[in-house]
């Protein structure tokens, strides 16, 4: 079904990584080709933040980043974010919701620089990070799209 072809314009792809305080969220351009970060939200209120995004903008896939340890076995947070995935799938049925591995992403990378003290004021602010962990995903994401595309 990647084939398809859109009848409709093609609608943005948002990304979350999903944690059990906070979420963070990044968004493709229409076009698919840049992420930027969007928002950290507390994840009681994820659901909500989906919904009011949906009714101003065109989103056509909900990619979930899908947390697993390097040996593929699963990590305290897979269960949880499965739960979520489920979740979204039956809140949100128009659009594809898409689990996305992130044990091969540059996101650890990224991550370990960040935390390794980049900058402390980065340390602090512990909901950028969340953005940033989204928009990595979603950049990964969006490469393997392409490549899928070729």
């Amino acid at each position: 079904s990647m084939f398809f072809l859109p009848l409709h314009k093609m609608g943005r792809i948002l990304a979350i990584d999903f944690g059990t305080k906070r979420t963070g969220v990044a968004v493709s351009d229409p076009n698919r080709m840049i992420a930027t970060a969007l928002d950290t939200v507390p994840t009681h209120q994820i659901t909500k933040f989906i919904q009011d995004y949906l009714t101003r903008e065109t989103v056509d896939i909900i990619v979930v980043g899908h947390p697993k340890h390097l040996d593929n076995t699963e990590s305290s947070t897979t269960q949880l974010t499965n739960q979520f995935v489920n979740k979204l799938k039956k809140e949100f049925t128009t659009v594809k919701i898409d689990k996305y591995d992130e044990r091969f992403t540059s996101k650890i990378a990224s991550q370990s620089l960040i935390e390794s003290g980049q900058s402390k004021k980065v340390r602090r602010d512990k909901s950028i990070l969340d953005q940033v962990s989204a928009t990595i995903l979603l950049q990964d994401y969006l490469e393997n799209l392409s490549f899928r595309k070729l």
